[in-house]
């Protein structure tokens, strides 16, 4: 699920895996007099008091070779030994090696992609190994830029495409777009049961007040989302959707989708576990191993020329298993133009009179 960068997750301050360089530095004459965990913010001013008293604490500065107590008193002249430890969200923005499935690049933006399995930015418990690692490599330039270019995010095992700023005036330009809800972004997914009608889910999510590593739609609070939802194809247990974000709140068609009654076919934190179907159909949705959820088509204007860009990313591969099984035929031989069922084209979304046989199924 997407989601502009507009409120960043929070990471943590210290680590038992922080790593570290030295640095020798002289307490000036004029700081007499002054406690030892003042000098050093005094020294050290891009690190917090608190960093820095915990350094002193952990036997990370030496005063003339000997370890002190934060509060003790500095005479001037002392000798400062400091081991500058480096967080976790430091250490994580290394550069590593991976392939990345370009699907457009040029000067100024990046399209990619993403396949499941690859979370976006690092975050406690995924310090190494993402999506932005392999961004610095491919381009080092990045470097320069907030997020290393990323302006929207997929979760983890959600598949499909993502559009990465190369410069900040591209950032800037994309956020403002997302912000203005004018990129278009269309998702293909795999929902519980059979989804009557075609419809739009209107409800705020925020945090879930039980537990606060999910996401929830809240009845009072939370942010505005705005999810529209058109069937491609309905089958015994299961119907194939397809979801347009007009919004971009984390979880967002995960959330929805479950509260509207039909959470993702194997989705791990929102999916129904006890949802019945065929034993053959519950063993696809077993392999597939994550939630049916695709970024299948983005659109957007250009950053720096102003024309109207857009992509489709094809259908991948354990997506398509499972939609061979629900239709109980052979492989897909086609996925444009909705291939399952769907007889209209996606253009169809826009259309003002488009509306006549759409239904409200959930709103706040």
């Amino acid at each position: 699920m997407t989601d502009p960068y507009i409120d960043p997750d929070d990471y943590s301050d210290i680590s038992e895996n922080e790593v570290s360089a030295a640095q020798r530095l002289e307490v000036p004459l004029s700081l007499c007099g002054e406690r030892l965990d003042a000098v050093l913010a005094k020294l050290l001013p891009d690190y917090s008091r608190s960093r820095l008293t915990q350094w002193i604490k952990d036997g990370h500065v030496l005063v003339d070779g000997q370890q002190l107590a934060p509060k003790t008193k500095m005479l001037g002249g002392e000798k400062l030994d400091v081991t500058l430890m480096q967080t976790n969200e430091q250490m994580a923005f290394q550069p590593e090696a991976m392939h990345l499935p370009i699907v457009f690049e040029d000067d100024h933006i990046l399209v990619i992609n993403k396949p499941a399995g690859l979370v976006v930015h690092p975050a406690a418990g995924n310090w190494s190994g993402t999506l932005l690692n392999g961004l610095l490599h491919h381009c080092p330039s990045l470097a320069q830029v907030p997020r290393a270019g990323i302006v929207h995010r997929l979760d983890k095992d959600t598949s499909g495409l993502m559009v990465v700023a190369k410069t900040v005036p591209a950032q800037t330009e994309l956020v403002r777009q997302l912000q203005a809800r004018t990129v278009k972004r269309v998702y293909r997914a795999i929902a519980d049961g059979v989804v009557p009608f075609d419809g739009t889910i209107d409800a705020n999510i925020g945090r879930d007040a039980n537990n606060r590593l999910k996401m929830a739609v809240l009845k009072f609070g939370g942010k505005p989302a705005i999810t529209h939802i058109r069937v491609l194809d309905r089958y015994a247990s299961h119907s194939y959707v397809e979801c347009k974000l007009e919004t971009g709140r984390t979880h967002q068609i995960r959330v929805h989708m479950r509260e509207a009654g039909h959470p993702l076919a194997g989705d791990p934190v929102y999916g129904n576990p006890r949802h019945k179907m065929d034993e053959e159909i519950a063993a696809g949705v077993k392999a597939l191993g994550r939630q049916a959820l695709h970024a299948y088509s983005l659109a957007l204007v250009h950053p720096a020329s102003g024309e109207e860009r857009s992509w489709k990313a094809p259908l991948p591969d354990d997506f398509r298993r499972l939609l061979d099984l629900l239709r109980g035929e052979g492989a897909v031989a086609d996925d444009d133009a909705f291939a399952y069922g769907a007889e209209e084209d996606e253009e169809d979304w826009d259309e003002e009179d488009d509306d006549g046989d759409v239904e409200v199924i959930y709103v706040r």
